[in-house]
């Protein structure tokens, strides 16, 4: 097929748009639907080779895989070796050992499954993961796999005709599943397959329903609207819409507006920058993510404008020196050419490498012990999906170590790593814990008329802690500050009638003080501290100034609020911070797992405080 210099210019617009988006959010708002537009520019490419082949006869699926292996394994294998390299000098084996799985789920393009089941793609946590861009690569490579058979399979029971026909069918009722899996599941919706085949296969309706015999005007305004369209979802949608679902249909209808309009010579695609970005584009994409987490844990002022500069020439360098590689495209399954082939060689390298790094737990011997046990130490509770909504029932909340549940914890997210390290505390005792978390859930009792899920929830978990005669001890634990701005709701007054309800029933109440927020998530503070040399073993997260200035209205609360006496305040505050800091890693040991919740070693020192004794 003829090189087309508008679909190239299209690809810049889809880069450049994922890239501003990447350094900067508030630049381009909804930039990651440019990955969107490079769905429709695959699809329409993919099903171009495809149905060439069909209506001549000698279309081959495996030539098919081998050409967009060639295309695709080598410059990613290089961004995956760079990372190997760089993680084995400079990563710790907890992070290595996370690298190790994403660059194996990379190379075998299922990388989209695993970050679906990890976390979603705006997560802050998502800066620490070196590939997930790569999780649009796996989408397309699975699409690459699975198209060309059905479409051959088809072939052999219907004309070319109705498998037309069919495709646009298809492509409707998956539009229509996008949508709907969008709402119900979110997180799954955005990484896998089913719900973005549409995107691909509407690019592949624009080769087998082309408009004929259309003038330049008319090519031009389809164009013009195309782009518009493109430009105002990166402008109007943002990472707080649900996406995919219908509002992708916005920039996906206009890069097929674009490849229909079939325009040359356009100012918008057409120019030296725009069709040197689009030859650059799938370089600098694969380059451009690792800048930015870099850039993210160094947190330099000026890293968006450096890191732009450096995806591209890095983009540029890949382009020319790895894409421009010309590998066999001839297919030969002899031993002896398989040993030969570089590609094999290199993609298997990689992969074994990869895999070793994830068995071996990150290669523990590459740093330092003290290193390695800080490391090691910013983990969260294993009992963490306790929070999940599906647990959301008092009855079916988490029981520690199945132990006569003695002891409640009710709280949001912030009382898992709590639960976990009071149970271990309590269990010599034989007692055991009920936890009663919801994440994100405010201190919301007896709200009467502002009902809504959070209220509902606790309200029935207060219930059931009243009722249940086995549960003598009951511990709160909030992130107040996160919930005190919202003026919808009283949650003063919502928390004090739990207190005393929770305290006329049962032997004791304790409630944990406000645990201090980090300024930067602790990953980032301990790369900074560990990269640059400036020591690991106490480490500055926050000032006590800023702890009391976001706290103030909940700690003057707690100071002149009179409960009965047997509830008990426990204050975290000598554990993390000393007079004038609070720390994210203190006398090398890590208090947090992110920015605001405690890992579980800082959740000890905190239950280290309740006065519980050995066989009491």
């Amino acid at each position: 097929m003829k090189f087309r210099t508008d679909i190239n210019g299209l690809r810049a617009l889809a880069v450049i748009a994922v890239v501003l988006f990447h350094f900067n959010p508030s630049w381009v708002p909804g930039g990651f639907a440019g990955v969107d537009v490079f769905f429709v520019i695959s699809g329409f490419l993919m099903t171009g080779i495809i149905f060439r082949g069909l209506e001549s006869n000698n279309f081959s699926i495996i030539n098919f895989y081998v050409a967009r292996a060639n295309r695709i394994i080598p410059a990613l294998s290089i961004v995956c070796l760079a990372l190997l390299v760089f993680g084995w000098f400079y990563l710790t084996p907890l992070d290595y050992r996370a690298l190790g799985k994403h660059v194996a789920s990379s190379m075998g393009f299922l990388s989209n499954v695993i970050y679906w089941q990890e976390s979603g793609y705006f997560d802050a946590s998502s800066h620490g993961k070196w590939l997930l861009h790569t999780w649009s690569l796996s989408v397309e490579w699975q699409f690459y796999m699975i198209y060309p058979v059905v479409l051959v399979l088809l072939k052999k029971c219907m004309s070319l005709t109705n498998i037309k026909r069919l495709l646009v069918v298809g492509t409707v009722i998956g539009f229509i599943f996008s949508a709907y899996a969008t709402y119900r599941w979110p997180n799954l919706a955005y990484f896998l397959l089913p719900t973005r085949a549409w995107e691909m296969m509407i690019g592949g309706l624009a080769f087998l329903y082309p408009l004929q015999n259309l003038k330049e005007t008319s090519k031009k305004y389809l164009e013009w609207v195309g782009i518009a369209l493109i430009l105002a979802s990166y402008a109007f949608i943002s990472k707080d819409n649900l996406w995919p679902g219908y509002l992708a249909l916005i920039p996906v209808l206009g890069a097929y507006l674009v490849i229909i309009a079939n325009r040359s010579g356009s100012v918008i695609t057409d120019n030296v920058v725009m069709q040197k970005v689009g030859l650059w584009s799938y370089s600098i994409y694969l380059w451009h993510w690792p800048v930015v987490v870099f850039g993210y844990y160094l947190d330099i002022y000026i890293w968006p404008w450096i890191g732009i500069v450096l995806s591209v020439i890095l983009g540029f360098l890949s382009y020319k020196y790895i894409e421009k590689i010309k590998f066999s495209r001839k297919v030969n399954f002899s031993i002896g050419n398989i040993l030969k082939n570089k590609l094999i060689w290199m993609t298997g390298i990689i992969a074994v490498f990869s895999c070793l790094i994830y068995v071996n737990n990150g290669f523990l011997f590459r740093l330092t012990s003290d290193a390695n046990k800080i490391a090691n130490d910013i983990k969260f509770s294993p009992y963490r999906y306790c929070a999940d909504l599906e647990y959301h029932t008092p009855e079916k909340a988490c029981n520690y170590f199945y132990k006569k549940p003695s002891w409640a914890v009710i709280g949001d997210s912030h009382s898992i790593e709590l639960s976990y390290a009071l149970a271990n505390k309590i269990k010599i005792n034989d007692e055991g814990i009920k936890e009663f978390s919801f994440h994100g859930c405010r201190p919301s009792y007896k709200e009467g008329k502002m009902i809504d899920s959070c209220s509902i929830w606790t309200d029935k978990v207060i219930e059931y802690i009243i009722k249940n005669k086995e549960i003598k001890n009951v511990v709160v634990i909030y992130r107040y500050s996160k919930y005190l701005e919202d003026k919808k709701y009283n949650v003063f007054e919502s928390f004090d009638k739990m207190i005393l309800d929770l305290a006329g029933n049962k032997n004791k109440v304790y409630i944990i003080k406000p645990i201090p927020n980090l300024d930067k998530g602790i990953n980032k503070l301990f790369y900074q501290s560990f990269w640059t040399g400036r020591g690991i073993e106490n480490i500055k997260g926050s000032t006590i100034y800023s702890y009391k200035k976001e706290n103030r209205k909940i700690l003057n609360h707690f100071m002149n609020v009179k409960y009965p006496e047997n509830v008990i305040f426990i204050d975290p505050i000598d554990s993390f911070c000393d007079d004038k800091n609070c720390y994210a890693i203190k006398n090398g040991e890590a208090l947090y797992f992110d920015d605001n919740h405690p890992s579980v070693v800082g959740a000890e020192k905190i239950v280290d405080k309740f006065k519980i004794r050995e066989g009491s």
